[in-house]
């Protein structure tokens, strides 16, 4: 007979002796303070009306035991609860008075911080009928509220949201920067790729919203018009700076319907394009030659980076150099602004790093099933990011930009001594 060893037997009856898992006593916790806390609001209730009476003089609140068990899902697991009940026979300005929990509300199973998972895992590449045995570790075998069709319905209501995002009134929002991009992904029941337009925009005190979601053709000028138009339409100003990559159609709309916007191009997909030009083994010291021009200090500095790479590499590689020449002024944008802005406007970084997710959950399902949903998906993705996203760098001067100050190298310009002069005298 095999002999256990004497470490592994005091384990496993000091695990007797323990007992409950790690996880079960946190749900125990959770269920005890949960009943305590719903004890207490009952208490604090019963206690701020207890001087009210009837007409023949008894208690009209009063408490009236405890409702049927109910299973409510919390952040350490599914616990079932017995909520108290109170009796309310107040009646005030003719409405008959009602206690209603505010910890844990009539029908409610599953807390707030649960409900935002959801979609959050939803969006991060589980599938529908994954949830519950991905949770049910987590959470408890009894997790209520996780079931495909509670996903469906969750989905339902991102529609509903997406559509009246579309719809909404811009006439009280000012963006004084905006990136525009179009990302593409995998539809499932649909043989063309979804091409999605997105614009995101920095309001004056420098915080970032998602301003369109839209379906868009390629990126071509005529989706891009249709959507810029449709802003304008609902209300939109037109921004100080747009910031891009080279896709045409963008471009050609901004000047149709923001013709006083400056246009900024995207640096990273300018470098991308550069290097895709040049053979491997240069692209190293091409890259470092392309980030100085990229981070250098003033446009001067910047334009002579470019001339010497011109100079360098024209004759053989001029297809790179005309890669980096093309629409060069829109290269420069950024040298008229705050330098604490040069790390926004260089880049849609914003839109990129956003649908990295929804390019891993669309790898996972093989696409959304139609092109509503893959927008939806979009849409609710974005705007949850949204929650995160940081400020500008320097978000005062966000509101200068708008109201006309002129910046040269990232430096606020001092007011022009001789036009003074001249609004002086007259």
């Amino acid at each position: 007979m095999e002999r256990i060893p004497e470490s592994s037997a005091m384990a496993t009856t000091a695990a007797a002796v323990v007992g409950p898992s790690l996880d079960e006593l946190a749900r125990e916790g959770a269920r005890r303070l949960l009943v305590a806390a719903l004890e207490a609001e009952v208490a604090e209730y019963v206690a701020r009306f207890g001087e009210a009476r009837d007409e023949r003089g008894h208690a009209e609140v009063v408490r009236n035991g405890h409702g049927q068990p109910r299973k409510v899902t919390v952040g350490a697991g599914t616990v079932e609860v017995r909520a108290p009940r109170v009796d309310d026979g107040r009646v005030v300005d003719g409405e008959k008075q009602t206690f209603r929990s505010r910890i844990l509300p009539p029908y409610v199973r599953r807390s707030p911080k649960v409900a935002e998972v959801l979609p959050l895992l939803y969006l991060h590449g589980l599938s529908t009928g994954d949830f519950q045995p991905a949770l049910a570790g987590l959470l408890g075998e009894d997790a209520a509220g996780l079931s495909p069709p509670t996903i469906a319905r969750l989905v339902k209501v991102w529609e509903a949201e997406y559509a009246a995002f579309r719809r909404r009134d811009l006439a009280d929002r000012d963006y004084v920067y905006v990136w525009a991009d179009g990302v593409h992904f995998n539809i499932r029941l649909a043989e063309d790729r979804l091409c999605t337009l997105v614009v995101i925009g920095a309001r004056p005190d420098g915080t970032k919203e998602v301003i369109a979601v839209e379906d868009g053709y390629r990126e071509s000028t005529e989706s891009w018009l249709t959507l810029l138009r449709d802003l304008k339409r609902r209300g939109m100003r037109a921004p100080v700076v747009a910031v891009a990559d080279r896709a045409l159609g963008f471009w050609a709309a901004a000047r149709d319907v923001w013709p006083e916007t400056q246009g900024e191009t995207c640096w990273v997909h300018r470098i991308a394009n550069v290097l895709d030009k040049l053979p491997t083994r240069l692209q190293p010291q091409a890259k470092r030659a392309l980030h100085a021009m990229l981070y250098a200090e003033s446009r001067a500095v910047c334009l002579a980076e470019i001339g010497a790479f011109v100079a360098e590499d024209a004759a053989k590689y001029p297809k790179a150099v005309d890669s980096l020449t093309a629409d060069q002024e829109r290269l420069l944008t950024h040298f008229a602004f705050p330098a604490e802005h040069w790390g926004h406007l260089r880049t849609t970084n914003p839109i990129e790093s956003t649908f990295a997710t929804v390019k891993l959950r669309q790898r996972v399902t093989k696409g959304a099933g139609s092109r509503t949903a893959g927008l939806t998906m979009a849409f609710k993705l974005l705007t949850m990011a949204q929650q995160r996203w940081r400020r500008l760098n320097a978000p005062q001067l966000v509101a200068q930009v708008r109201a006309g100050v002129r910046f040269r190298d990232g430096l606020r310009l001092e007011r022009d001594t001789a036009a003074e002069a001249v609004q002086t005298a007259a």
